[in-house]
């Protein structure tokens, strides 16, 4: 069952001076929610934001009730400790109601429907990416239920979100997401996330197989790492937690992920918030897509299952492609026009305004050439860790060993949020950026002398070698950028 609550974090504050007994006032306003979601570098962890949401009561009892024995489709993976990911390619998957999932999770191994063939004490279950309109689409006032508007996305609610219910063990292999930043609301149950920080792809292992649109797979399983054949893996810096009920968590943009149930029975809600970076994200994610159906189905064109992620039900055709491809590339200029547009209004009405106050225009343009812009950014990321309190908790740098299946919401043992390396974790993740950088830029340099080292392999190389080299992150944002550089002269 889920863990009880936490002083320090999952308890909401007692009612202050001029709160109405019975009513909670959120510790952060929609607005002050969306500028630290936009401006955070590092996971953190809302709390006492969504105790009057009505889905804080879907149990998967609950949500069993209302879909009325609708079925789900439920991935199937083994519980045993292996080095290789259980990629979504390797499980098995059933298609059953939420009430024959819930007995068979009692340990009541059936003879017959659905699990029949899934002993309950060797594999686990997981219903993940159900979106809310598909598995609701005839109860859609059900949507109402999840309030992301009180984070600062007005109208965003279930129609935006999906829906994650799983058994103990289940889990999503090491991944980040390509568009987008991430908020996860915990209903049942408790997940524990393993995050890696954008700056440690490169000793993520990234890989392209399976392929799925916007998901960028790490070939190392991160909870039991084969060290031997991925060595750079212990530089990677993990950030651990535990996601309790009742606590939303943010994930930024690109932080790798690895989640596993926890409890006997876990649901989550999700939604991916779309970021100005996504534009670009697109072009590069339909040039991967163009690359990978091209060489893998040459490959083999007749078992596309092998590579090809369940959740990849489009046309791989390579014309099909292609018009993606366009299509993103269209779409990316016609946002570079609109931000032109809207930028120089906004400078515009900027000018106007320092005219009407007396500022010097000439001093203001020379404040921003030196830097100013960017140290006005900074000054907001700073002032979004100062925030960082009961109420949002950030999640920080672990030590090598991994806890113990009870862990809690401070997964380090650094008291005041401090990081492993001693810095206090209010100064923010991103203050370190360029420090992390030049690591991972180091890290790249060293990769490459240690490949150019090594005593020629006897393996051939395969074609997912090739697109791993191909389709390595940095590579693709390359291609990406000249492929829009070409095309800009016809803008």
């Amino acid at each position: 069952m889920a863990a009880g609550p936490r002083a320090t974090a999952d308890t909401a504050p007692a009612a202050g001076a001029g709160e109405v007994e019975g009513e909670h006032i959120k510790p952060f306003t929609p607005e002050k929610a969306k500028e630290i979601i936009m401006s955070l570098q590092q996971p953190a962890i809302f709390c006492n934001m969504a105790v009057d949401w009505p889905a804080q009561h879907w149990t998967a009892e609950h949500l069993s009730e209302v879909l009325h024995g609708k079925q789900i489709r439920f991935r199937m993976g083994m519980k045993r400790t292996d080095t290789v990911p259980q990629f979504e390619t390797t499980c098995g998957y059933v298609e059953a109601t939420l009430e024959e999932f819930l007995t068979w999770n009692c340990d009541q191994s059936p003879l017959s429907g659905p699990f029949r063939d899934y002993d309950h004490s060797k594999f686990w279950a997981y219903a993940d990416y159900k979106y809310f309109v598909s598995l609701f689409d005839d109860k859609t006032d059900i949507f109402e239920g999840v309030i992301w508007s009180d984070f600062g996305f007005p109208g965003r609610n279930g129609r935006q979100s999906t829906l994650w219910i799983g058994s103990m063990g289940a889990h999503t292999p090491c991944h980040l997401d390509s568009y987008g930043c991430n908020l996860v609301f915990q209903v049942q149950g408790r997940k524990r996330w393993h995050l890696f920080p954008p700056e440690d792809t490169p000793f993520l292992y990234p890989t392209r197989i399976p392929y799925e649109e916007s998901s960028v797979f790490s070939k190392i399983n991160v909870v039991n790492p084969d060290l031997k054949r991925f060595p750079r893996f212990c530089k990677a810096r993990r950030h651990m937690v535990t996601l309790n009920p009742g606590q939303v968590l943010f994930v930024p943009r690109h932080w790798w992920h690895y989640v596993e149930s926890i409890d006997p029975v876990t649901v989550s809600i999700n939604s991916w918030i779309e970021l100005e970076e996504d534009h670009q994200a697109r072009v590069e994610e339909a040039i991967t897509r163009i690359l990978v159906c091209a060489l893998k189905t040459a490959e083999d064109p007749h078992n596309t299952r092998a590579w090809l992620n369940p959740t990849e039900v489009e046309e791989t055709s390579h014309e099909v492609n292609c018009r993606y491809l366009n299509r993103a590339v269209s779409a990316l200029f016609d946002y570079y026009r609109t931000s032109k547009v809207v930028e120089v209004q906004a400078m515009r009405t900027n000018r106007e305004h320092m005219k009407k106050e007396g500022l010097n225009v000439h001093n203001h343009m020379e404040m921003e050439q030196t830097g100013g812009h960017d140290l006005s950014l900074g000054v907001v990321k700073q002032e979004a860790a100062s925030l960082f309190g009961p109420d949002l908790v950030p999640v920080i740098l672990t030590s090598e060993e991994l806890p113990s299946k009870t862990g809690s919401i401070f997964e380090g043992d650094g008291k005041d949020f401090v990081g492993e390396d001693g810095e206090h974790s209010g100064k923010l993740h991103c203050t370190k950026r360029q420090r992390m950088m030049s690591k991972s830029e180091d890290a790249i340099v060293e990769q490459n002398a240690s490949n150019s080292n090594m005593a020629p392999s006897q393996t051939l190389i395969s074609t997912d070698d090739l697109l791993d080299c191909l389709l390595n992150p940095q590579v693709t944002r390359i291609v990406a950028q000249l492929l829009i550089q070409g095309r800009s002269l016809w803008f």
